[in-house]
C-alpha cells in the first residue's frame, strides 16, 4: 500500500515547525511521498494573506531544506510541492483536496493528513469535515499550549471514540478513516507570530532554526512582511 502524507496550510510563511512535523511523520509512518499543499484561498484566514504564488514560491524553497534534511537522515520519502489548491478556483476546502487526491492515487493508496492538535480541535469548523474520513487518515502531532482533553468539543470527542487508534500499524495499513495522535513531537512555532516579528525590528533576529534558510532568503530578497 502506497503511503502518501499530506501537509496543507497557508504557509504564510512556512516555518521549521512545518518541516519538523513533516520529517517526524515521514520517518514514523514510512511515507513514500509527502506533499506540501499551499492553500489558494484560505477562507478561514481573512483577507490579509500573502499572494498565493508568492506563498507557493516560499513553500518550494522550504521543500529544498526539507528534502536535504530527509536525505541527511536517510529517510527515503519523496517530497512534492503541489499546486492543487492554488489552481482550483474558489475557497480552498480540504474536502475538495481530499477528493482530488483520492482520485489521483486510487482507492488503495493510504492518504494521511498531517496536522497539529490545534487543527484537530478546530476541525468541526471545516467545510464537510466529517466526510474527510471517507478519503483519508489523520496523523496529529501535539503542540504546546493546546490541551486536547480540555479543549475538544463534543463532536471531536465523539469522532475520537469512533476513529482513534493507538496502533501505528493500523494507520499504516488502512487507506482512510483513522486518527492517530502522536505526543512525542511538540513544536512551538506559529506563522502568525513570525509574520508579526518580521514586521518589527526583530526581523533581523529570526534565524534558520525558525524559518527554513531558503525561504528566509526569499523573504529577505523580496522584502516580504514589512
Amino acid at each position: 500500500m502506497k503511503k502518501i502524507g499530506i501537509l496543507g496550510g497557508t504557509f504564510d510563511p512556512p516555518h521549521i515547525g512545518h518541516l519538523k512535523l513533516a520529517i517526524h511523520f515521514a520517518k514514523l509512518l514510512n511515507l513514500d511521498e509527502l506533499l506540501l499543499i499551499p492553500s489558494g484561498e484560505p477562507w478561514q484566514k481573512g483577507s490579509d494573506i500573502t499572494a498565493a504564488e508568492i506563498r507557493f514560491q516560499l513553500t518550494e524553497a522550504a521543500g529544498i531544506d526539507l528534502a536535504r534534511a530527509l536525505l541527511y537522515l536517510k529517510i527515503p520519502t519523496q517530497i512534492g510541492i503541489d499546486r492543487l489548491e492554488i489552481e482550483r478556483a474558489g475557497p480552498s476546502y480540504s474536502i475538495d483536496t481530499a477528493k482530488s487526491l483520492r482520485e489521483r492515487y486510487g482507492p488503495k493508496a493510504n492518504l494521511i493528513w498531517l496536522t497539529g492538535v490545534d487543527s484537530l480541535i478546530h476541525l468541526p469548523t471545516w467545510n464537510a469535515w466529517q466526510d474527510l474520513f471517507h478519503y483519508m487518515n489523520f496523523a496529529v502531532a501535539s503542540r504546546p499550549n493546546y490541551e486536547l482533553a480540555t479543549e475538544m468539543s463534543p463532536e471531536i470527542r465523539k469522532i475520537l471514540q469512533e476513529r482513534q487508534t493507538q496502533d501505528l500499524s493500523a494507520l499504516e495499513t488502512t487507506p482512510y478513516g483513522l486518527i492517530y495522535i502522536d505526543e512525542s513531537l511538540s513544536v512551538d512555532l506559529s506563522s502568525t507570530d513570525l509574520r508579526n516579528r518580521l514586521k518589527t525590528s526583530d526581523r533581523n533576529l529570526i534565524e534558520p532554526d525558525q524559518i527554513p534558510s531558503h525561504t528566509l532568503q526569499i523573504i529577505t530578497n523580496l522584502g516580504l512582511y514589512q
